[in-house]
């Protein structure tokens, strides 16, 4: 617990020190650059606090241009041990939550990250519908389309609503396959251990070249596509 205090803390302090004056800096000029390098900067920083060493493979994959990211889910590492390995500025589709922290939600606002309501399907589409917009502006997005953290490590179904963006927008979809943060601060826990995690970057696929109507056969591509990166006892059960 020592751990997660300490960077409950480091980050408490990061976000009411520096945030305001980089909300201000986002709004005059009207870019989240620098307001976005800081936050990545800071989960990096934190997560180095918390003795977390994270490893990214197939950084090559990476297609140049916007992107959709998709992801497992198994950890609250995740978000941050994934964005920090992407080389480029990404936003998070991120449960609603997040945002009740005032200084937190301007920040992630002006980042273009949206919230989601995983309980309303109507407010759900509707996020989804804002991501697009930005993703059409240029913004690449990271998703985890399980919907929630695997209980166990292994890979659930994905849910199909946030390929549409993909098909919608006309732009690759990259598989991301996180390993062994569900070691380090399962669902449930709210302590964190020291450790490694592998983000591991797969082949992109081309959402252009999919119909809405087929965005079932999308989501099971690039759900296979993670499994296949996966070590076992995170795969799928069988």
């Amino acid at each position: 617990m020592i751990r997660t205090f300490i960077v409950v803390v480091f980050l408490a302090l990061y976000i009411v020190l520096l945030g305001p004056p980089f909300i201000l800096h986002c709004i005059l000029t009207g870019s989240p650059e620098l307001l976005y390098a800081v936050g990545i900067r800071a989960a990096r920083w934190a997560l180095r606090l918390g003795g977390v060493r994270v490893r990214a493979r197939g950084l090559e994959n990476i297609p140049a241009g916007v992107c959709v990211f998709v992801a497992n889910h198994i950890s609250n590492i995740d978000p941050p041990a994934v964005a920090g390995a992407i080389p480029r500025r990404v936003a998070l589709l991120a449960k609603k939550e997040v945002f009740r922290v005032p200084v937190l939600a301007q920040a992630l606002r002006r980042a273009h990250f949206v919230p989601v309501d995983r309980g309303q399907r109507e407010a759900a589409q509707a996020s989804v519908d804002e991501a697009l917009a930005h993703l059409r502006a240029g913004v690449s997005y990271l998703v985890f389309p399980e919907g929630t953290r695997s209980p166990d490590g292994r890979l659930r179904p994905f849910k199909k609503g946030s390929f549409l963006m993909a098909i919608r927008g006309g732009v690759p979809v990259v598989p991301v396959a996180v390993i062994g943060a569900h070691r380090l601060m399962g669902k449930g826990s709210a302590a964190l251990r020291a450790g490694d995690v592998e983000v591991r970057f797969g082949p992109a696929v081309d959402g252009s070249k999919y119909s809405e109507e087929r965005r079932g056969e999308l989501a099971a591509a690039i759900q296979d596509a993670v499994a296949a990166m996966l070590p076992d006892d995170q795969r799928p059960a069988k």
